[in-house]
């Protein structure tokens, strides 16, 4: 088993989805994360089992009041021992807390803080509640999505996801860095931003040409199409580099009609006729099922796939034969499913998972390696005591 990250702590105080999926990024590649939660409930994303499973898996559970003075006491005395300390509360929490770089910094100059916020630190927006939707809205990244005449919001949680890469990518750096430096960074991201670094295309076709993308410009350029077929099942085929490609296509449905038309006889022609060509290969697609539009795109050599759901995708041959998908057992024997990393090292990916902890499920251990006598980890796991 690869673990690069071995050795490397991780104090995850995130909650609910950007925080926690950087630190399970972390823990899959061998980092030991240990989760913070507030005692009275824990990580707000707890009540939705299935999405906090996925991600905390792997994790160490502590509870702490930090309103407390002997909570805070206790995660400095972590934060003395840790590496990289992760957290996306709102701006200024983690300050108002008593826990800002200089107080971090002085009890472990080599620890990395990564601080998320929605919107940033500062600016207008600072301050308000950031959840996925509103960032891929004013990311200009939902009006690449979005059918401005139906508009419906869809779709997983992309901003969280991203964001979490992009800390990830932060965090990797600085570790490296500090091995030359010793010295640990502060490191700040936020969710609107990273989207718009993921969604470079759009703004550099912007920049240079002065025209805004919408939600089909993309697929006008790369000759991207999803049709449905007889039988209601979905296709996508990308047809955007040689032009053989497009030959394939026309082997494959048949049409006389759309070899002659000189509309569609150059890749300029078919992007600037992009709707006519979609709306006549839709017409064509309804006539067979997937299977056998599947049969032909291969043996014409057109780039395509179907177009899964979740559980499709699992029963794909080859998928299983990446073995993507992996099963492990927790506590009484019970049986969990769970996405392999796709990174390997050496030919090596194999992760040896445990489920995501029960709230404060090591807290006893954890307050006890740290000096705390019992009746001080009884009031610092406790929700009602305060400091």
């Amino acid at each position: 088993m690869t673990k690069v990250l071995e050795g490397v702590l991780i104090l995850d105080l995130g909650r609910v989805l950007v925080g926690p999926v950087t630190g399970m990024l972390l823990a899959d590649l061998g980092a030991e994360v240990i989760k913070v939660e507030n005692p009275n409930g824990g990580d707000q994303f707890r009540a939705y089992e299935a999405g906090f499973g996925i991600v905390n898996k792997n994790k160490k559970s502590l509870c702490l009041d930090l309103r407390s003075s002997l909570g805070r006491e206790a995660l400095l005395r972590l934060a003395e021992r840790a590496d990289v300390l992760l957290e996306n509360f709102r701006p200024g929490v983690m300050e108002r807390l008593g826990m800002g770089m200089d107080v971090l910094h002085a009890r472990n100059a080599r620890l990395i803080v990564c601080s998320i916020t929605g919107f940033g630190s500062e600016g207008r927006y600072h301050a308000r509640p950031a959840y996925d939707t509103g960032v891929m809205a004013l990311s200009g990244f939902m009006s690449l999505l979005v059918d401005p005449e139906r508009p419906a919001a869809t779709g997983p949680p992309i901003a969280d996801g991203i964001t979490a890469l992009y800390a990830c990518y932060g965090i990797l750096g600085a570790l490296l860095e500090r091995e030359r430096t010793g010295v640990g960074r502060k490191i700040d991201l936020n969710m609107v931003e990273s989207l718009i670094a993921f969604t470079h295309q759009a703004f550099g076709h912007y920049f240079t040409t002065g025209n805004v993308q919408g939600p089909t410009t993309r697929a006008r350029i790369a000759q991207a199409y999803v049709m449905k077929c007889a039988d209601g099942k979905l296709i996508g085929m990308h047809l955007s580099s040689p032009d053989k490609e497009w030959q394939g296509l026309l082997t494959t449905v048949g049409s006389a009609e759309m070899t002659r038309d000189t509309r569609f006889q150059t890749y300029e022609g078919r992007v600037q006729n992009y709707d006519t060509l979609r709306q006549m290969l839709a017409e064509i697609f309804l006539r067979h099922p997937q299977e056998y539009w599947m049969a032909r795109l291969q043996e014409n050599d057109v780039p395509f796939a179907p177009v899964y759901r979740s559980d499709e995708v699992l029963a794909d041959p080859h998928i299983r034969e990446l073995g993507t998908f992996y099963e492990f057992s927790g506590p009484q024997g019970v049986t969990f499913k769970a996405i392999r990393r796709p990174v390997a090292y050496d030919g090596d990916r194999f992760v040896d998972t445990v489920p995501a902890p029960a709230l404060g499920e090591h807290s006893e251990q954890i307050l006890g390696e740290l000096g705390f006598c019992d009746e001080e980890i009884a009031e610092l796991t406790h929700p009602g005591n305060r400091g």
